[in-house]
């Protein structure tokens, strides 16, 4: 954890040394557990908690889990898109955007139960492919180039990063 209320865990840093099997497991695990710890970050937060800002000028906690869905849901098809198509270009959304929709100001149920099903289909996926599967490139106009493993890495760590921002404003209230 660190000071920084906008990165509480760190910025995402891409990986800068080969993958081991050990690696790619801990980040395909992160997938997995994600929706458990998202709905632990938020369990017995009522509707004024949770229109709470994470920090001065961010997005409240309801904005922060849609925003998850939202990412994740593109992260899941990106990552079929590598799969299946021959280095893609993806389509980047605009997520500031995105989070003023009247769709995030849904009970954030709807997302919970968006990221069970999408990352239990997600972790199942990469779980079942080859090692040699996860360099399958994908374009992405904004961040460049990807492969499936680096994608990996940021979709593990933006999880993360999100479930500190309402955690690290849990301990900051003491709720």
């Amino acid at each position: 954890m660190t000071d920084d209320l906008r990165y509480p865990i760190g910025p995402w840093r891409p990986p800068t040394s080969a993958v081991t099997p050990e690696w790619r497991a801990n980040h395909i695990r992160d997938i997995a557990e994600l929706p458990a710890q998202m709905r632990a970050a938020v369990a017995g937060l009522d509707d004024r908690q949770l229109d709470t800002p994470y920090r001065p000028g961010g997005w409240t906690l309801r904005q922060v889990v849609h925003h998850v869905a939202d990412s994740h849901a593109n992260g899941f098809i990106r990552q079929k898109l590598a799969l299946t198509e021959s280095n893609p270009t993806v389509k980047p959304y605009d997520e500031e955007r995105w989070a003023e929709l009247p769709d995030a100001q849904l009970p954030i149920d709807v997302s919970l139960r968006m990221l069970d099903a999408i990352h239990e289909r997600w972790a199942a996926l990469l779980r079942a492919l080859r090692p040699e599967r996860f360099s399958a490139p994908y374009q992405h106009p904004q961040s460049g180039p990807q492969t499936l493993d680096s994608s990996l890495s940021n979709y593990s760590w933006h999880g993360r990063h999100h479930v500190a921002h309402i955690t690290a404003l849990r301990v900051r209230q003491s709720w």
